[in-house]
Formats: C-alpha cells, structure tokens, sequence
C-alpha cells in the first residue's frame, strides 16, 4: 500500500473515530484485512451526511452535486485529491462495489435537501439507500470472491442496517422534527407524537432487529465479533430509548456512556468466543 492511499485511509479512520465511537469499536473488531475498506465506506458516507444534515450556511444541493461527480470521476481515474474519496475509490475498486449501491446512496442523500414527510414507499427506498446499501458494501468487502455466500447473507445485511439507521431516526427524532424539518416514520404528526405512536415505532424497529442474530451467526469468523459488537451496541441504544419518555427524548440526545460500551465489549467478546451468539 501506498502512501499516499495510507495516509488516505487513516483519514477516514479519523472520520470514523470522530463520528461514530460504536462503529469505530466495531471495525476495530473486525480482522485487520477488512478494517482498511470499511473505513473508507464510512468515511464516504460521513461526509455525504454532514453535507446534508449540518452545512446549513451553504449550498447543499450544489455541494451534493459537486461531491456525486468527484465521486464518480475518483472511482473512474482511480485517483482523488480527497483523501476520503481517495480511500472510497480504492475500496470501490479493489472490492467490486457495484455502482448501483453508491447510486441508491446519493440517492437518499438528495432526499434529504428539502423538507421531508415519508409515505411508506419513500421510507422504505430511503432507508435502502442510506443504510441498506452500507451494509451490503461492507458485505461485498467480507466475500469480495464469495458471490454465492454473499447472496446468502445479503438480505440479513440489509435488515442490520434497516435496524440501525430506526434506531438512529428514534434517536435524533428532536432534531429531525424541529431542526431539519424531516418526518422520516410514517404516520407520524410531529405535533402529536405520542406514546402510542412511539410503540408502534419501537414494536416496527425490534421486528427489523428479529433475524439479526442469524444473519451474524452465518458470518465467517474474521467479520462475526466486529459485527455483532455493533448489533449489541444498537440493540442496547435501542432498549434504552424505549424506556425513555417522550419528553426526554424530545429534549435531549440519548446516547450508551462509557462504562456501558466497555460491559458490552466484555460480554459480546465472551459470547463469541464460546459460540454463544
């Protein structure tokens, strides 16, 4: 490896670690020819979702635009001045990430530009494309010459990811609703949503996390702990958030502290070891 594309990688690492503490914990699980990639992923989407959720004094549509092309033309040239997108093309390219994923990512990220009230249709396509989507590239990148076992575990791939980004829309419903103007449940009026409305929610976001389980048990053993250290992690968020009122969660962001990510790595550790997944 090069070093510049090193230097790329450790980019997006940063990106990763910065960002998201529960999925940095859950790549550094991973074996150490998949953290590389996976990586790069995450740090390429990073940047397409600060793009649409935090540049508010700029011209998001333009800048989406901009970052769809350099996109494109890094995976085309093999070769960015991005360091982030210098790594995603690499991982694109020396993977086989198809480029239908990526499509269906930016995709999603449009949707994102303007005020939002998803019907079921449009939930279930944005859903595909913001976080389905990752979970099939990381896929691609554990059985990158595997195709008949990815087709076997894709489907679980996706359901993993549908699971993580409700939990992530329950998560940051405040800042949706009042800051960025999006309804992403349907059915969901934010001037009454209700406790009612929130089970429902919750009773929708456990049936997502149902099959998980086995989706990971069918994992090879070089992905398996990295990926069902993430999965504890959001399933504990998940449970957390359901006890919470809506009051709490509209006033502040729920998160798992310190100690509980460590208790969660202790036991998940020890559950994989003895095959107790």
């Amino acid at each position: 490896m090069d070093l510049y594309l090193k230097t790329c990688i450790q980019a997006s690492k940063d990106f990763t670690n910065n960002y998201s503490t529960s999925f940095s914990k859950g790549i550094s699980m991973l074996n150490r020819k998949y953290r590389d990639p996976v990586y790069a992923i995450y740090g390429f989407v990073r940047i397409a979702d600060e793009i649409v959720d935090t540049f508010h004094d700029q011209d998001k549509k333009l800048l989406l635009d901009q970052y769809v092309q350099e996109t494109y033309d890094a995976i085309s040239r093999k070769l960015s001045t991005n360091p982030i997108l210098h790594a995603f093309q690499w991982a694109v390219n020396e993977y086989g990430i198809g480029k239908d994923l990526i499509q269906s990512f930016f995709d999603s990220m449009l949707m994102d530009l303007e005020p939002t009230r998803h019907d079921e249709k449009s939930y279930e396509r944005y859903i595909y494309g913001s976080a389905e989507v990752v979970g099939l590239m990381c896929l691609q990148v554990f059985y990158k010459d595997e195709k008949e076992k990815f087709e076997e575990l894709k489907e679980y791939a996706k359901k993993l990811g549908e699971a993580f980004q409700k939990v992530n829309f329950l998560r940051d419903i405040n800042a949706d609703l009042v800051e960025r103007e999006r309804v992403y449940f349907p059915g969901l009026l934010p001037e009454k949503f209700s406790p009612e409305m929130k089970k429902r929610i919750e009773k929708d976001i456990k049936k997502s996390f149902l099959d998980s389980p086995d989706g990971i048990r069918g994992l090879k053993k070089e992905a398996r702990f990295g990926v069902y250290l993430a999965y504890k992690y959001y399933f504990r968020l998940f449970k957390i958030i359901s006890k919470k009122d809506i009051e709490t969660m509209m006033s502040k962001r729920i998160s798992l502290g310190t100690t509980a990510k460590m208790w969660l790595l202790l036991t998940s550790w020890l559950r994989n070891k003895l095959n107790l997944i």
